[in-house]
């Protein structure tokens, strides 16, 4: 069961004027399931990315890269599950470009205005002619209140959809956000296999769009990990119809801007630690602060030293309070110049570590009550200067593993 993550309702999820979902069942891994996801954007509309850096990208991810540089208008979307169209070589490009000019011709536009993007087993074939039959399907069942069979349609291993909306007024005019996330496992950031698509119907220009999704992505998507390890498919994409009744934000400093930008992130770090509470097997939400670094990357470097270790991630599934696991990674996160005297660790509230060694009034009793909770926070002052950082990361249990060696059974 996901921490603390319950199913969004179907009524909760905000219609956003200019996009249209429909889905259907494929067969694309499985009978019976939604598994085929078609999003449509009004003319006009404008859409930025941040994809995998992985070098082993999928081939959807090479195709929506270049459709994105021909610089013409965004039709739709295309998005599948239960295939990942990864490793698979010039045929998996040819495919992708197979099912964009299949819908392309349903919707009567260019094929380089369809974006795909799949989610699933990674170096399998993929399943063309199953599509191409279902398209049609999708595109009859084109709604605006689609928002949960959409999320649905992208999940694989996870357990419950992930979708939230929110509204913002901005100058007066109210603007309508909505967006949708899969992920649970193989989740690492640098795009931590996830895909999330987030729309909204403010008129945005594209140099502040591409500075909100970038910088949405930094503190949000960067931000977790699930297993340390970085897909071929991720993908983040921010659109914008341009419906809403407001002028357009030009200004990537702007006060308009800052309140936009500010919006997506709070939804795009919600979708984040979903995917995390939702992550393979979990237990428990952990939230890792790092304070007092000399710049933000040292503090990136160890609190991604502690979310990866298994010993402190099977530690906190256990609830035993084994802390110096943590101080381990601490001091293997490769800052050369590390004062380890200068490091104060805590648990929640309960002061676990200071000056480099367990604390003198720490009684690990108080410890493991902390360890017992659903949601805990380890904060780690290493006393070098202001920097900060914020990850956010779940325990590793055995279901974790049998998840991941039953997943192509």
């Amino acid at each position: 069961m996901p921490v603390n993550l319950t199913q969004p309702l179907a009524e909760q999820l905000l219609p956003v004027k200019g996009v249209a979902l429909g889905v259907a069942e494929a067969g694309i891994k499985k009978p019976g399931r939604k598994d085929l996801l078609v999003i449509t954007l009004a003319q006009g509309s404008k859409i930025v990315g941040v994809f995998t850096q992985n070098r082993f990208c999928a081939a959807p991810v090479l195709v929506s890269r270049e459709h994105l540089q021909a610089k013409l208008p965004v039709w739709a979307l295309l998005v599948n599950t239960g295939n990942a169209n990864a490793g698979t070589g010039d045929e998996g490009v040819d495919h992708a470009r197979q099912t964009c000019s299949a819908l392309a011709k349903l919707l009567k536009c260019d094929p380089r205005s369809i974006l795909p993007f799949s989610t699933g087993v990674i170096m399998e074939p993929m399943p063309v002619e199953c599509i191409v039959a279902s398209l049609p399907r999708c595109v009859a069942n084109l709604h605006e209140n689609n928002w949960l069979k959409a999320a649905e349609a992208i999940m694989t291993t996870d357990t419950v959809p992930k979708a939230l909306s929110k509204q913002v007024s901005i100058n007066g005019a109210k603007v309508t956000i909505t967006g949708i996330a899969k992920g649970a496992g193989m989740i690492r950031p640098n795009m931590a296999t996830m895909l999330a698509f987030i729309a909204s119907d403010a008129r945005v220009g594209l140099p502040v769009l591409r500075s909100v999704a970038r910088r949405a992505a930094d503190d949000s998507f960067h931000c977790i990990t699930v297993d340390g390890d970085t897909s071929t498919n991720d993908a983040f994409m921010l659109m914008t119809t341009g419906q809403a009744q407001m002028p357009e934000i030009t200004g990537i400093n702007s006060r308009e801007s800052i309140i936009f930008r500010g919006v997506i992130t709070e939804m795009a770090q919600w979708l984040a630690q979903a995917m995390v509470r939702d992550g393979e097997g979990a237990t428990k939400f952990i939230t890792i602060s790092v304070e007092g670094g000399k710049r933000h990357e040292e503090c990136v470097k160890v609190a991604f030293a502690i979310a990866h270790s298994p010993l402190v991630k099977t530690a906190f599934f256990a609830s035993d309070p084994n802390l110096g696991r943590i101080l381990a990674a601490i001091g293997y996160a490769g800052i050369a110049d590390l004062d380890v005297s200068k490091i104060s660790l805590y648990l929640d509230e309960v002061l676990v570590a200071e000056n480099g060694r367990r604390a003198i009034r720490y009684n690990e009793a108080d410890g493991q009550e902390v360890m017992r909770k659903q949601e805990i926070r380890i904060r780690v002052l290493l006393g070098r200067g202001s920097a900060t950082s914020k990850t956010w990361t779940c325990d590793l249990s055995p279901e974790y593993v049998k998840i991941n060696s039953e997943y192509r059974t």
